[in-house]
């Protein structure tokens, strides 16, 4: 059994501590938290298992490396603190950790990462000998393997497009939603999510990363940004009121330009309430899903929808990205020590896992 360390609790963390405990190779010997009131509550309580783990939640960080655990579920925040993330990573990498983790947005492609984020991580790999695989949440499977997968089936590729079609009074973060995408705020207000190159910060890395498994050249990164107004006030049952005239959806591109079009194009159409934008790309069953399209010869679609804690989409979605990430420990333990991409590690079939229950 390789043991394995969940660092952070929150929406991803609680995911986390599910998928460690039902994969057959994976021990879940450490949580570690940083809110005083988690320090000794039960891993199964923080992970709503219903079920008792035995492992008490710490934040006594130098003691759970101390113990040298195999492998780090990195999955605490990192948007406002990316320094202090990369630290923590580096840190479990030095105690001879494989880390995973969505954290750290520019090691989504560490090949073309910028100085100061791969320098130190592979400063920490020579000097304790783990591993790192970053992977996004939104989910990054979605912008990677999957339409690269999907590629190949076609004679004829013209655009490659990954969207994500969400319904934001569905999403447990309400500073974000508000704060961060601007749901709710006037249309003057400036969301942090849509500054100029936030976009390419963010997803950058997995437009260049398909360009390099397809062979071609990006002659530049380009965003798209359109905002609408609510033409009525709305009221939602998790974050209250948002008024008419106010920010009620957005829609974003980062466009991978070869031969001066748009070929590799990750795009987001985010809402807080059905009726606003009713013109742009909608999930089927209206609440949030992830799509892929091939445009070319054939035209090809692929919608992905998963539900999870009590039938929500965007734990759903989320729950899918931690899976790619605690899924690929085992493979990264038995490989080489190194900084590995989603090119690098194989996406595998379930094994061990068919009819195999939790608490």
């Amino acid at each position: 059994m390789i043991s394995t360390v969940v660092w952070g609790t929150g929406n991803i963390g609680r995911l986390a501590i599910r998928a460690v405990d039902a994969h057959p190779e994976l021990e879940l010997t450490g949580v570690i938290v940083n809110n005083p009131a988690k320090v000794g509550r039960d891993a199964g309580d923080l992970g709503d298992l219903g079920a008792t783990l035995g492992v008490a939640a710490t934040d006594d960080i130098e003691a759970v490396l101390a113990a040298r655990p195999q492998a780090v579920v990195y999955a605490a925040s990192g948007d406002i603190r990316p320094d202090d993330a990369l630290e923590d990573i580096c840190r479990a990498i030095r105690a001879g950790a494989v880390v995973v983790s969505p954290a750290l947005y520019p090691l989504y492609d560490p090949r073309n990462a910028q100085p100061e984020f791969i320098e130190p991580a592979e400063a920490a790999v020579a000097a304790g000998g783990g591993s790192l695989f970053v992977s996004g949440v939104d989910p990054g499977w979605g912008n990677d393997v999957l339409p690269l997968l999907i590629s190949g089936l076609g004679s004829r590729v013209d655009v490659i497009r990954c969207q994500e079609i969400f319904d934001y009074s569905t999403y447990d973060q309400e500073d974000s939603v508000r704060n961060l995408v601007g749901m709710g705020q006037p249309m003057d207000y400036g969301p942090p999510m849509l500054w100029p190159d936030m976009p390419t910060m963010v997803w950058g890395g997995q437009i260049r990363l398909m360009a390099r498994a397809l062979g071609v050249e990006l002659d530049e990164i380009r965003e798209t940004v359109d905002r609408r107004a609510l033409d009525e006030t709305v009221s939602t049952t998790t974050m209250g009121d948002f008024e008419a005239g106010t920010q009620g959806a957005i829609r974003f591109e980062v466009q991978g330009i070869v031969g001066g079009e748009p070929r590799i194009v990750i795009e987001h159409v985010t809402r807080i309430h059905p009726s606003c934008a009713p013109d742009w790309p909608t999930p089927p069953d209206g609440a949030g899903a992830h799509r892929v399209v091939i445009e070319g010869r054939p035209h090809i679609e692929v919608t992905v929808e998963a539900v999870d804690e009590g039938g929500n989409r965007a734990a759903g979605g989320n729950a899918t990205a931690v899976g790619r990430l605690v899924n690929a420990i085992d493979w990264l333990v038995a490989a080489e020590p190194g900084v590995y991409d989603a090119l690098d590690v194989p996406l595998r079939p379930a094994v061990g896992k068919l009819g195999r229950k939790q608490p």
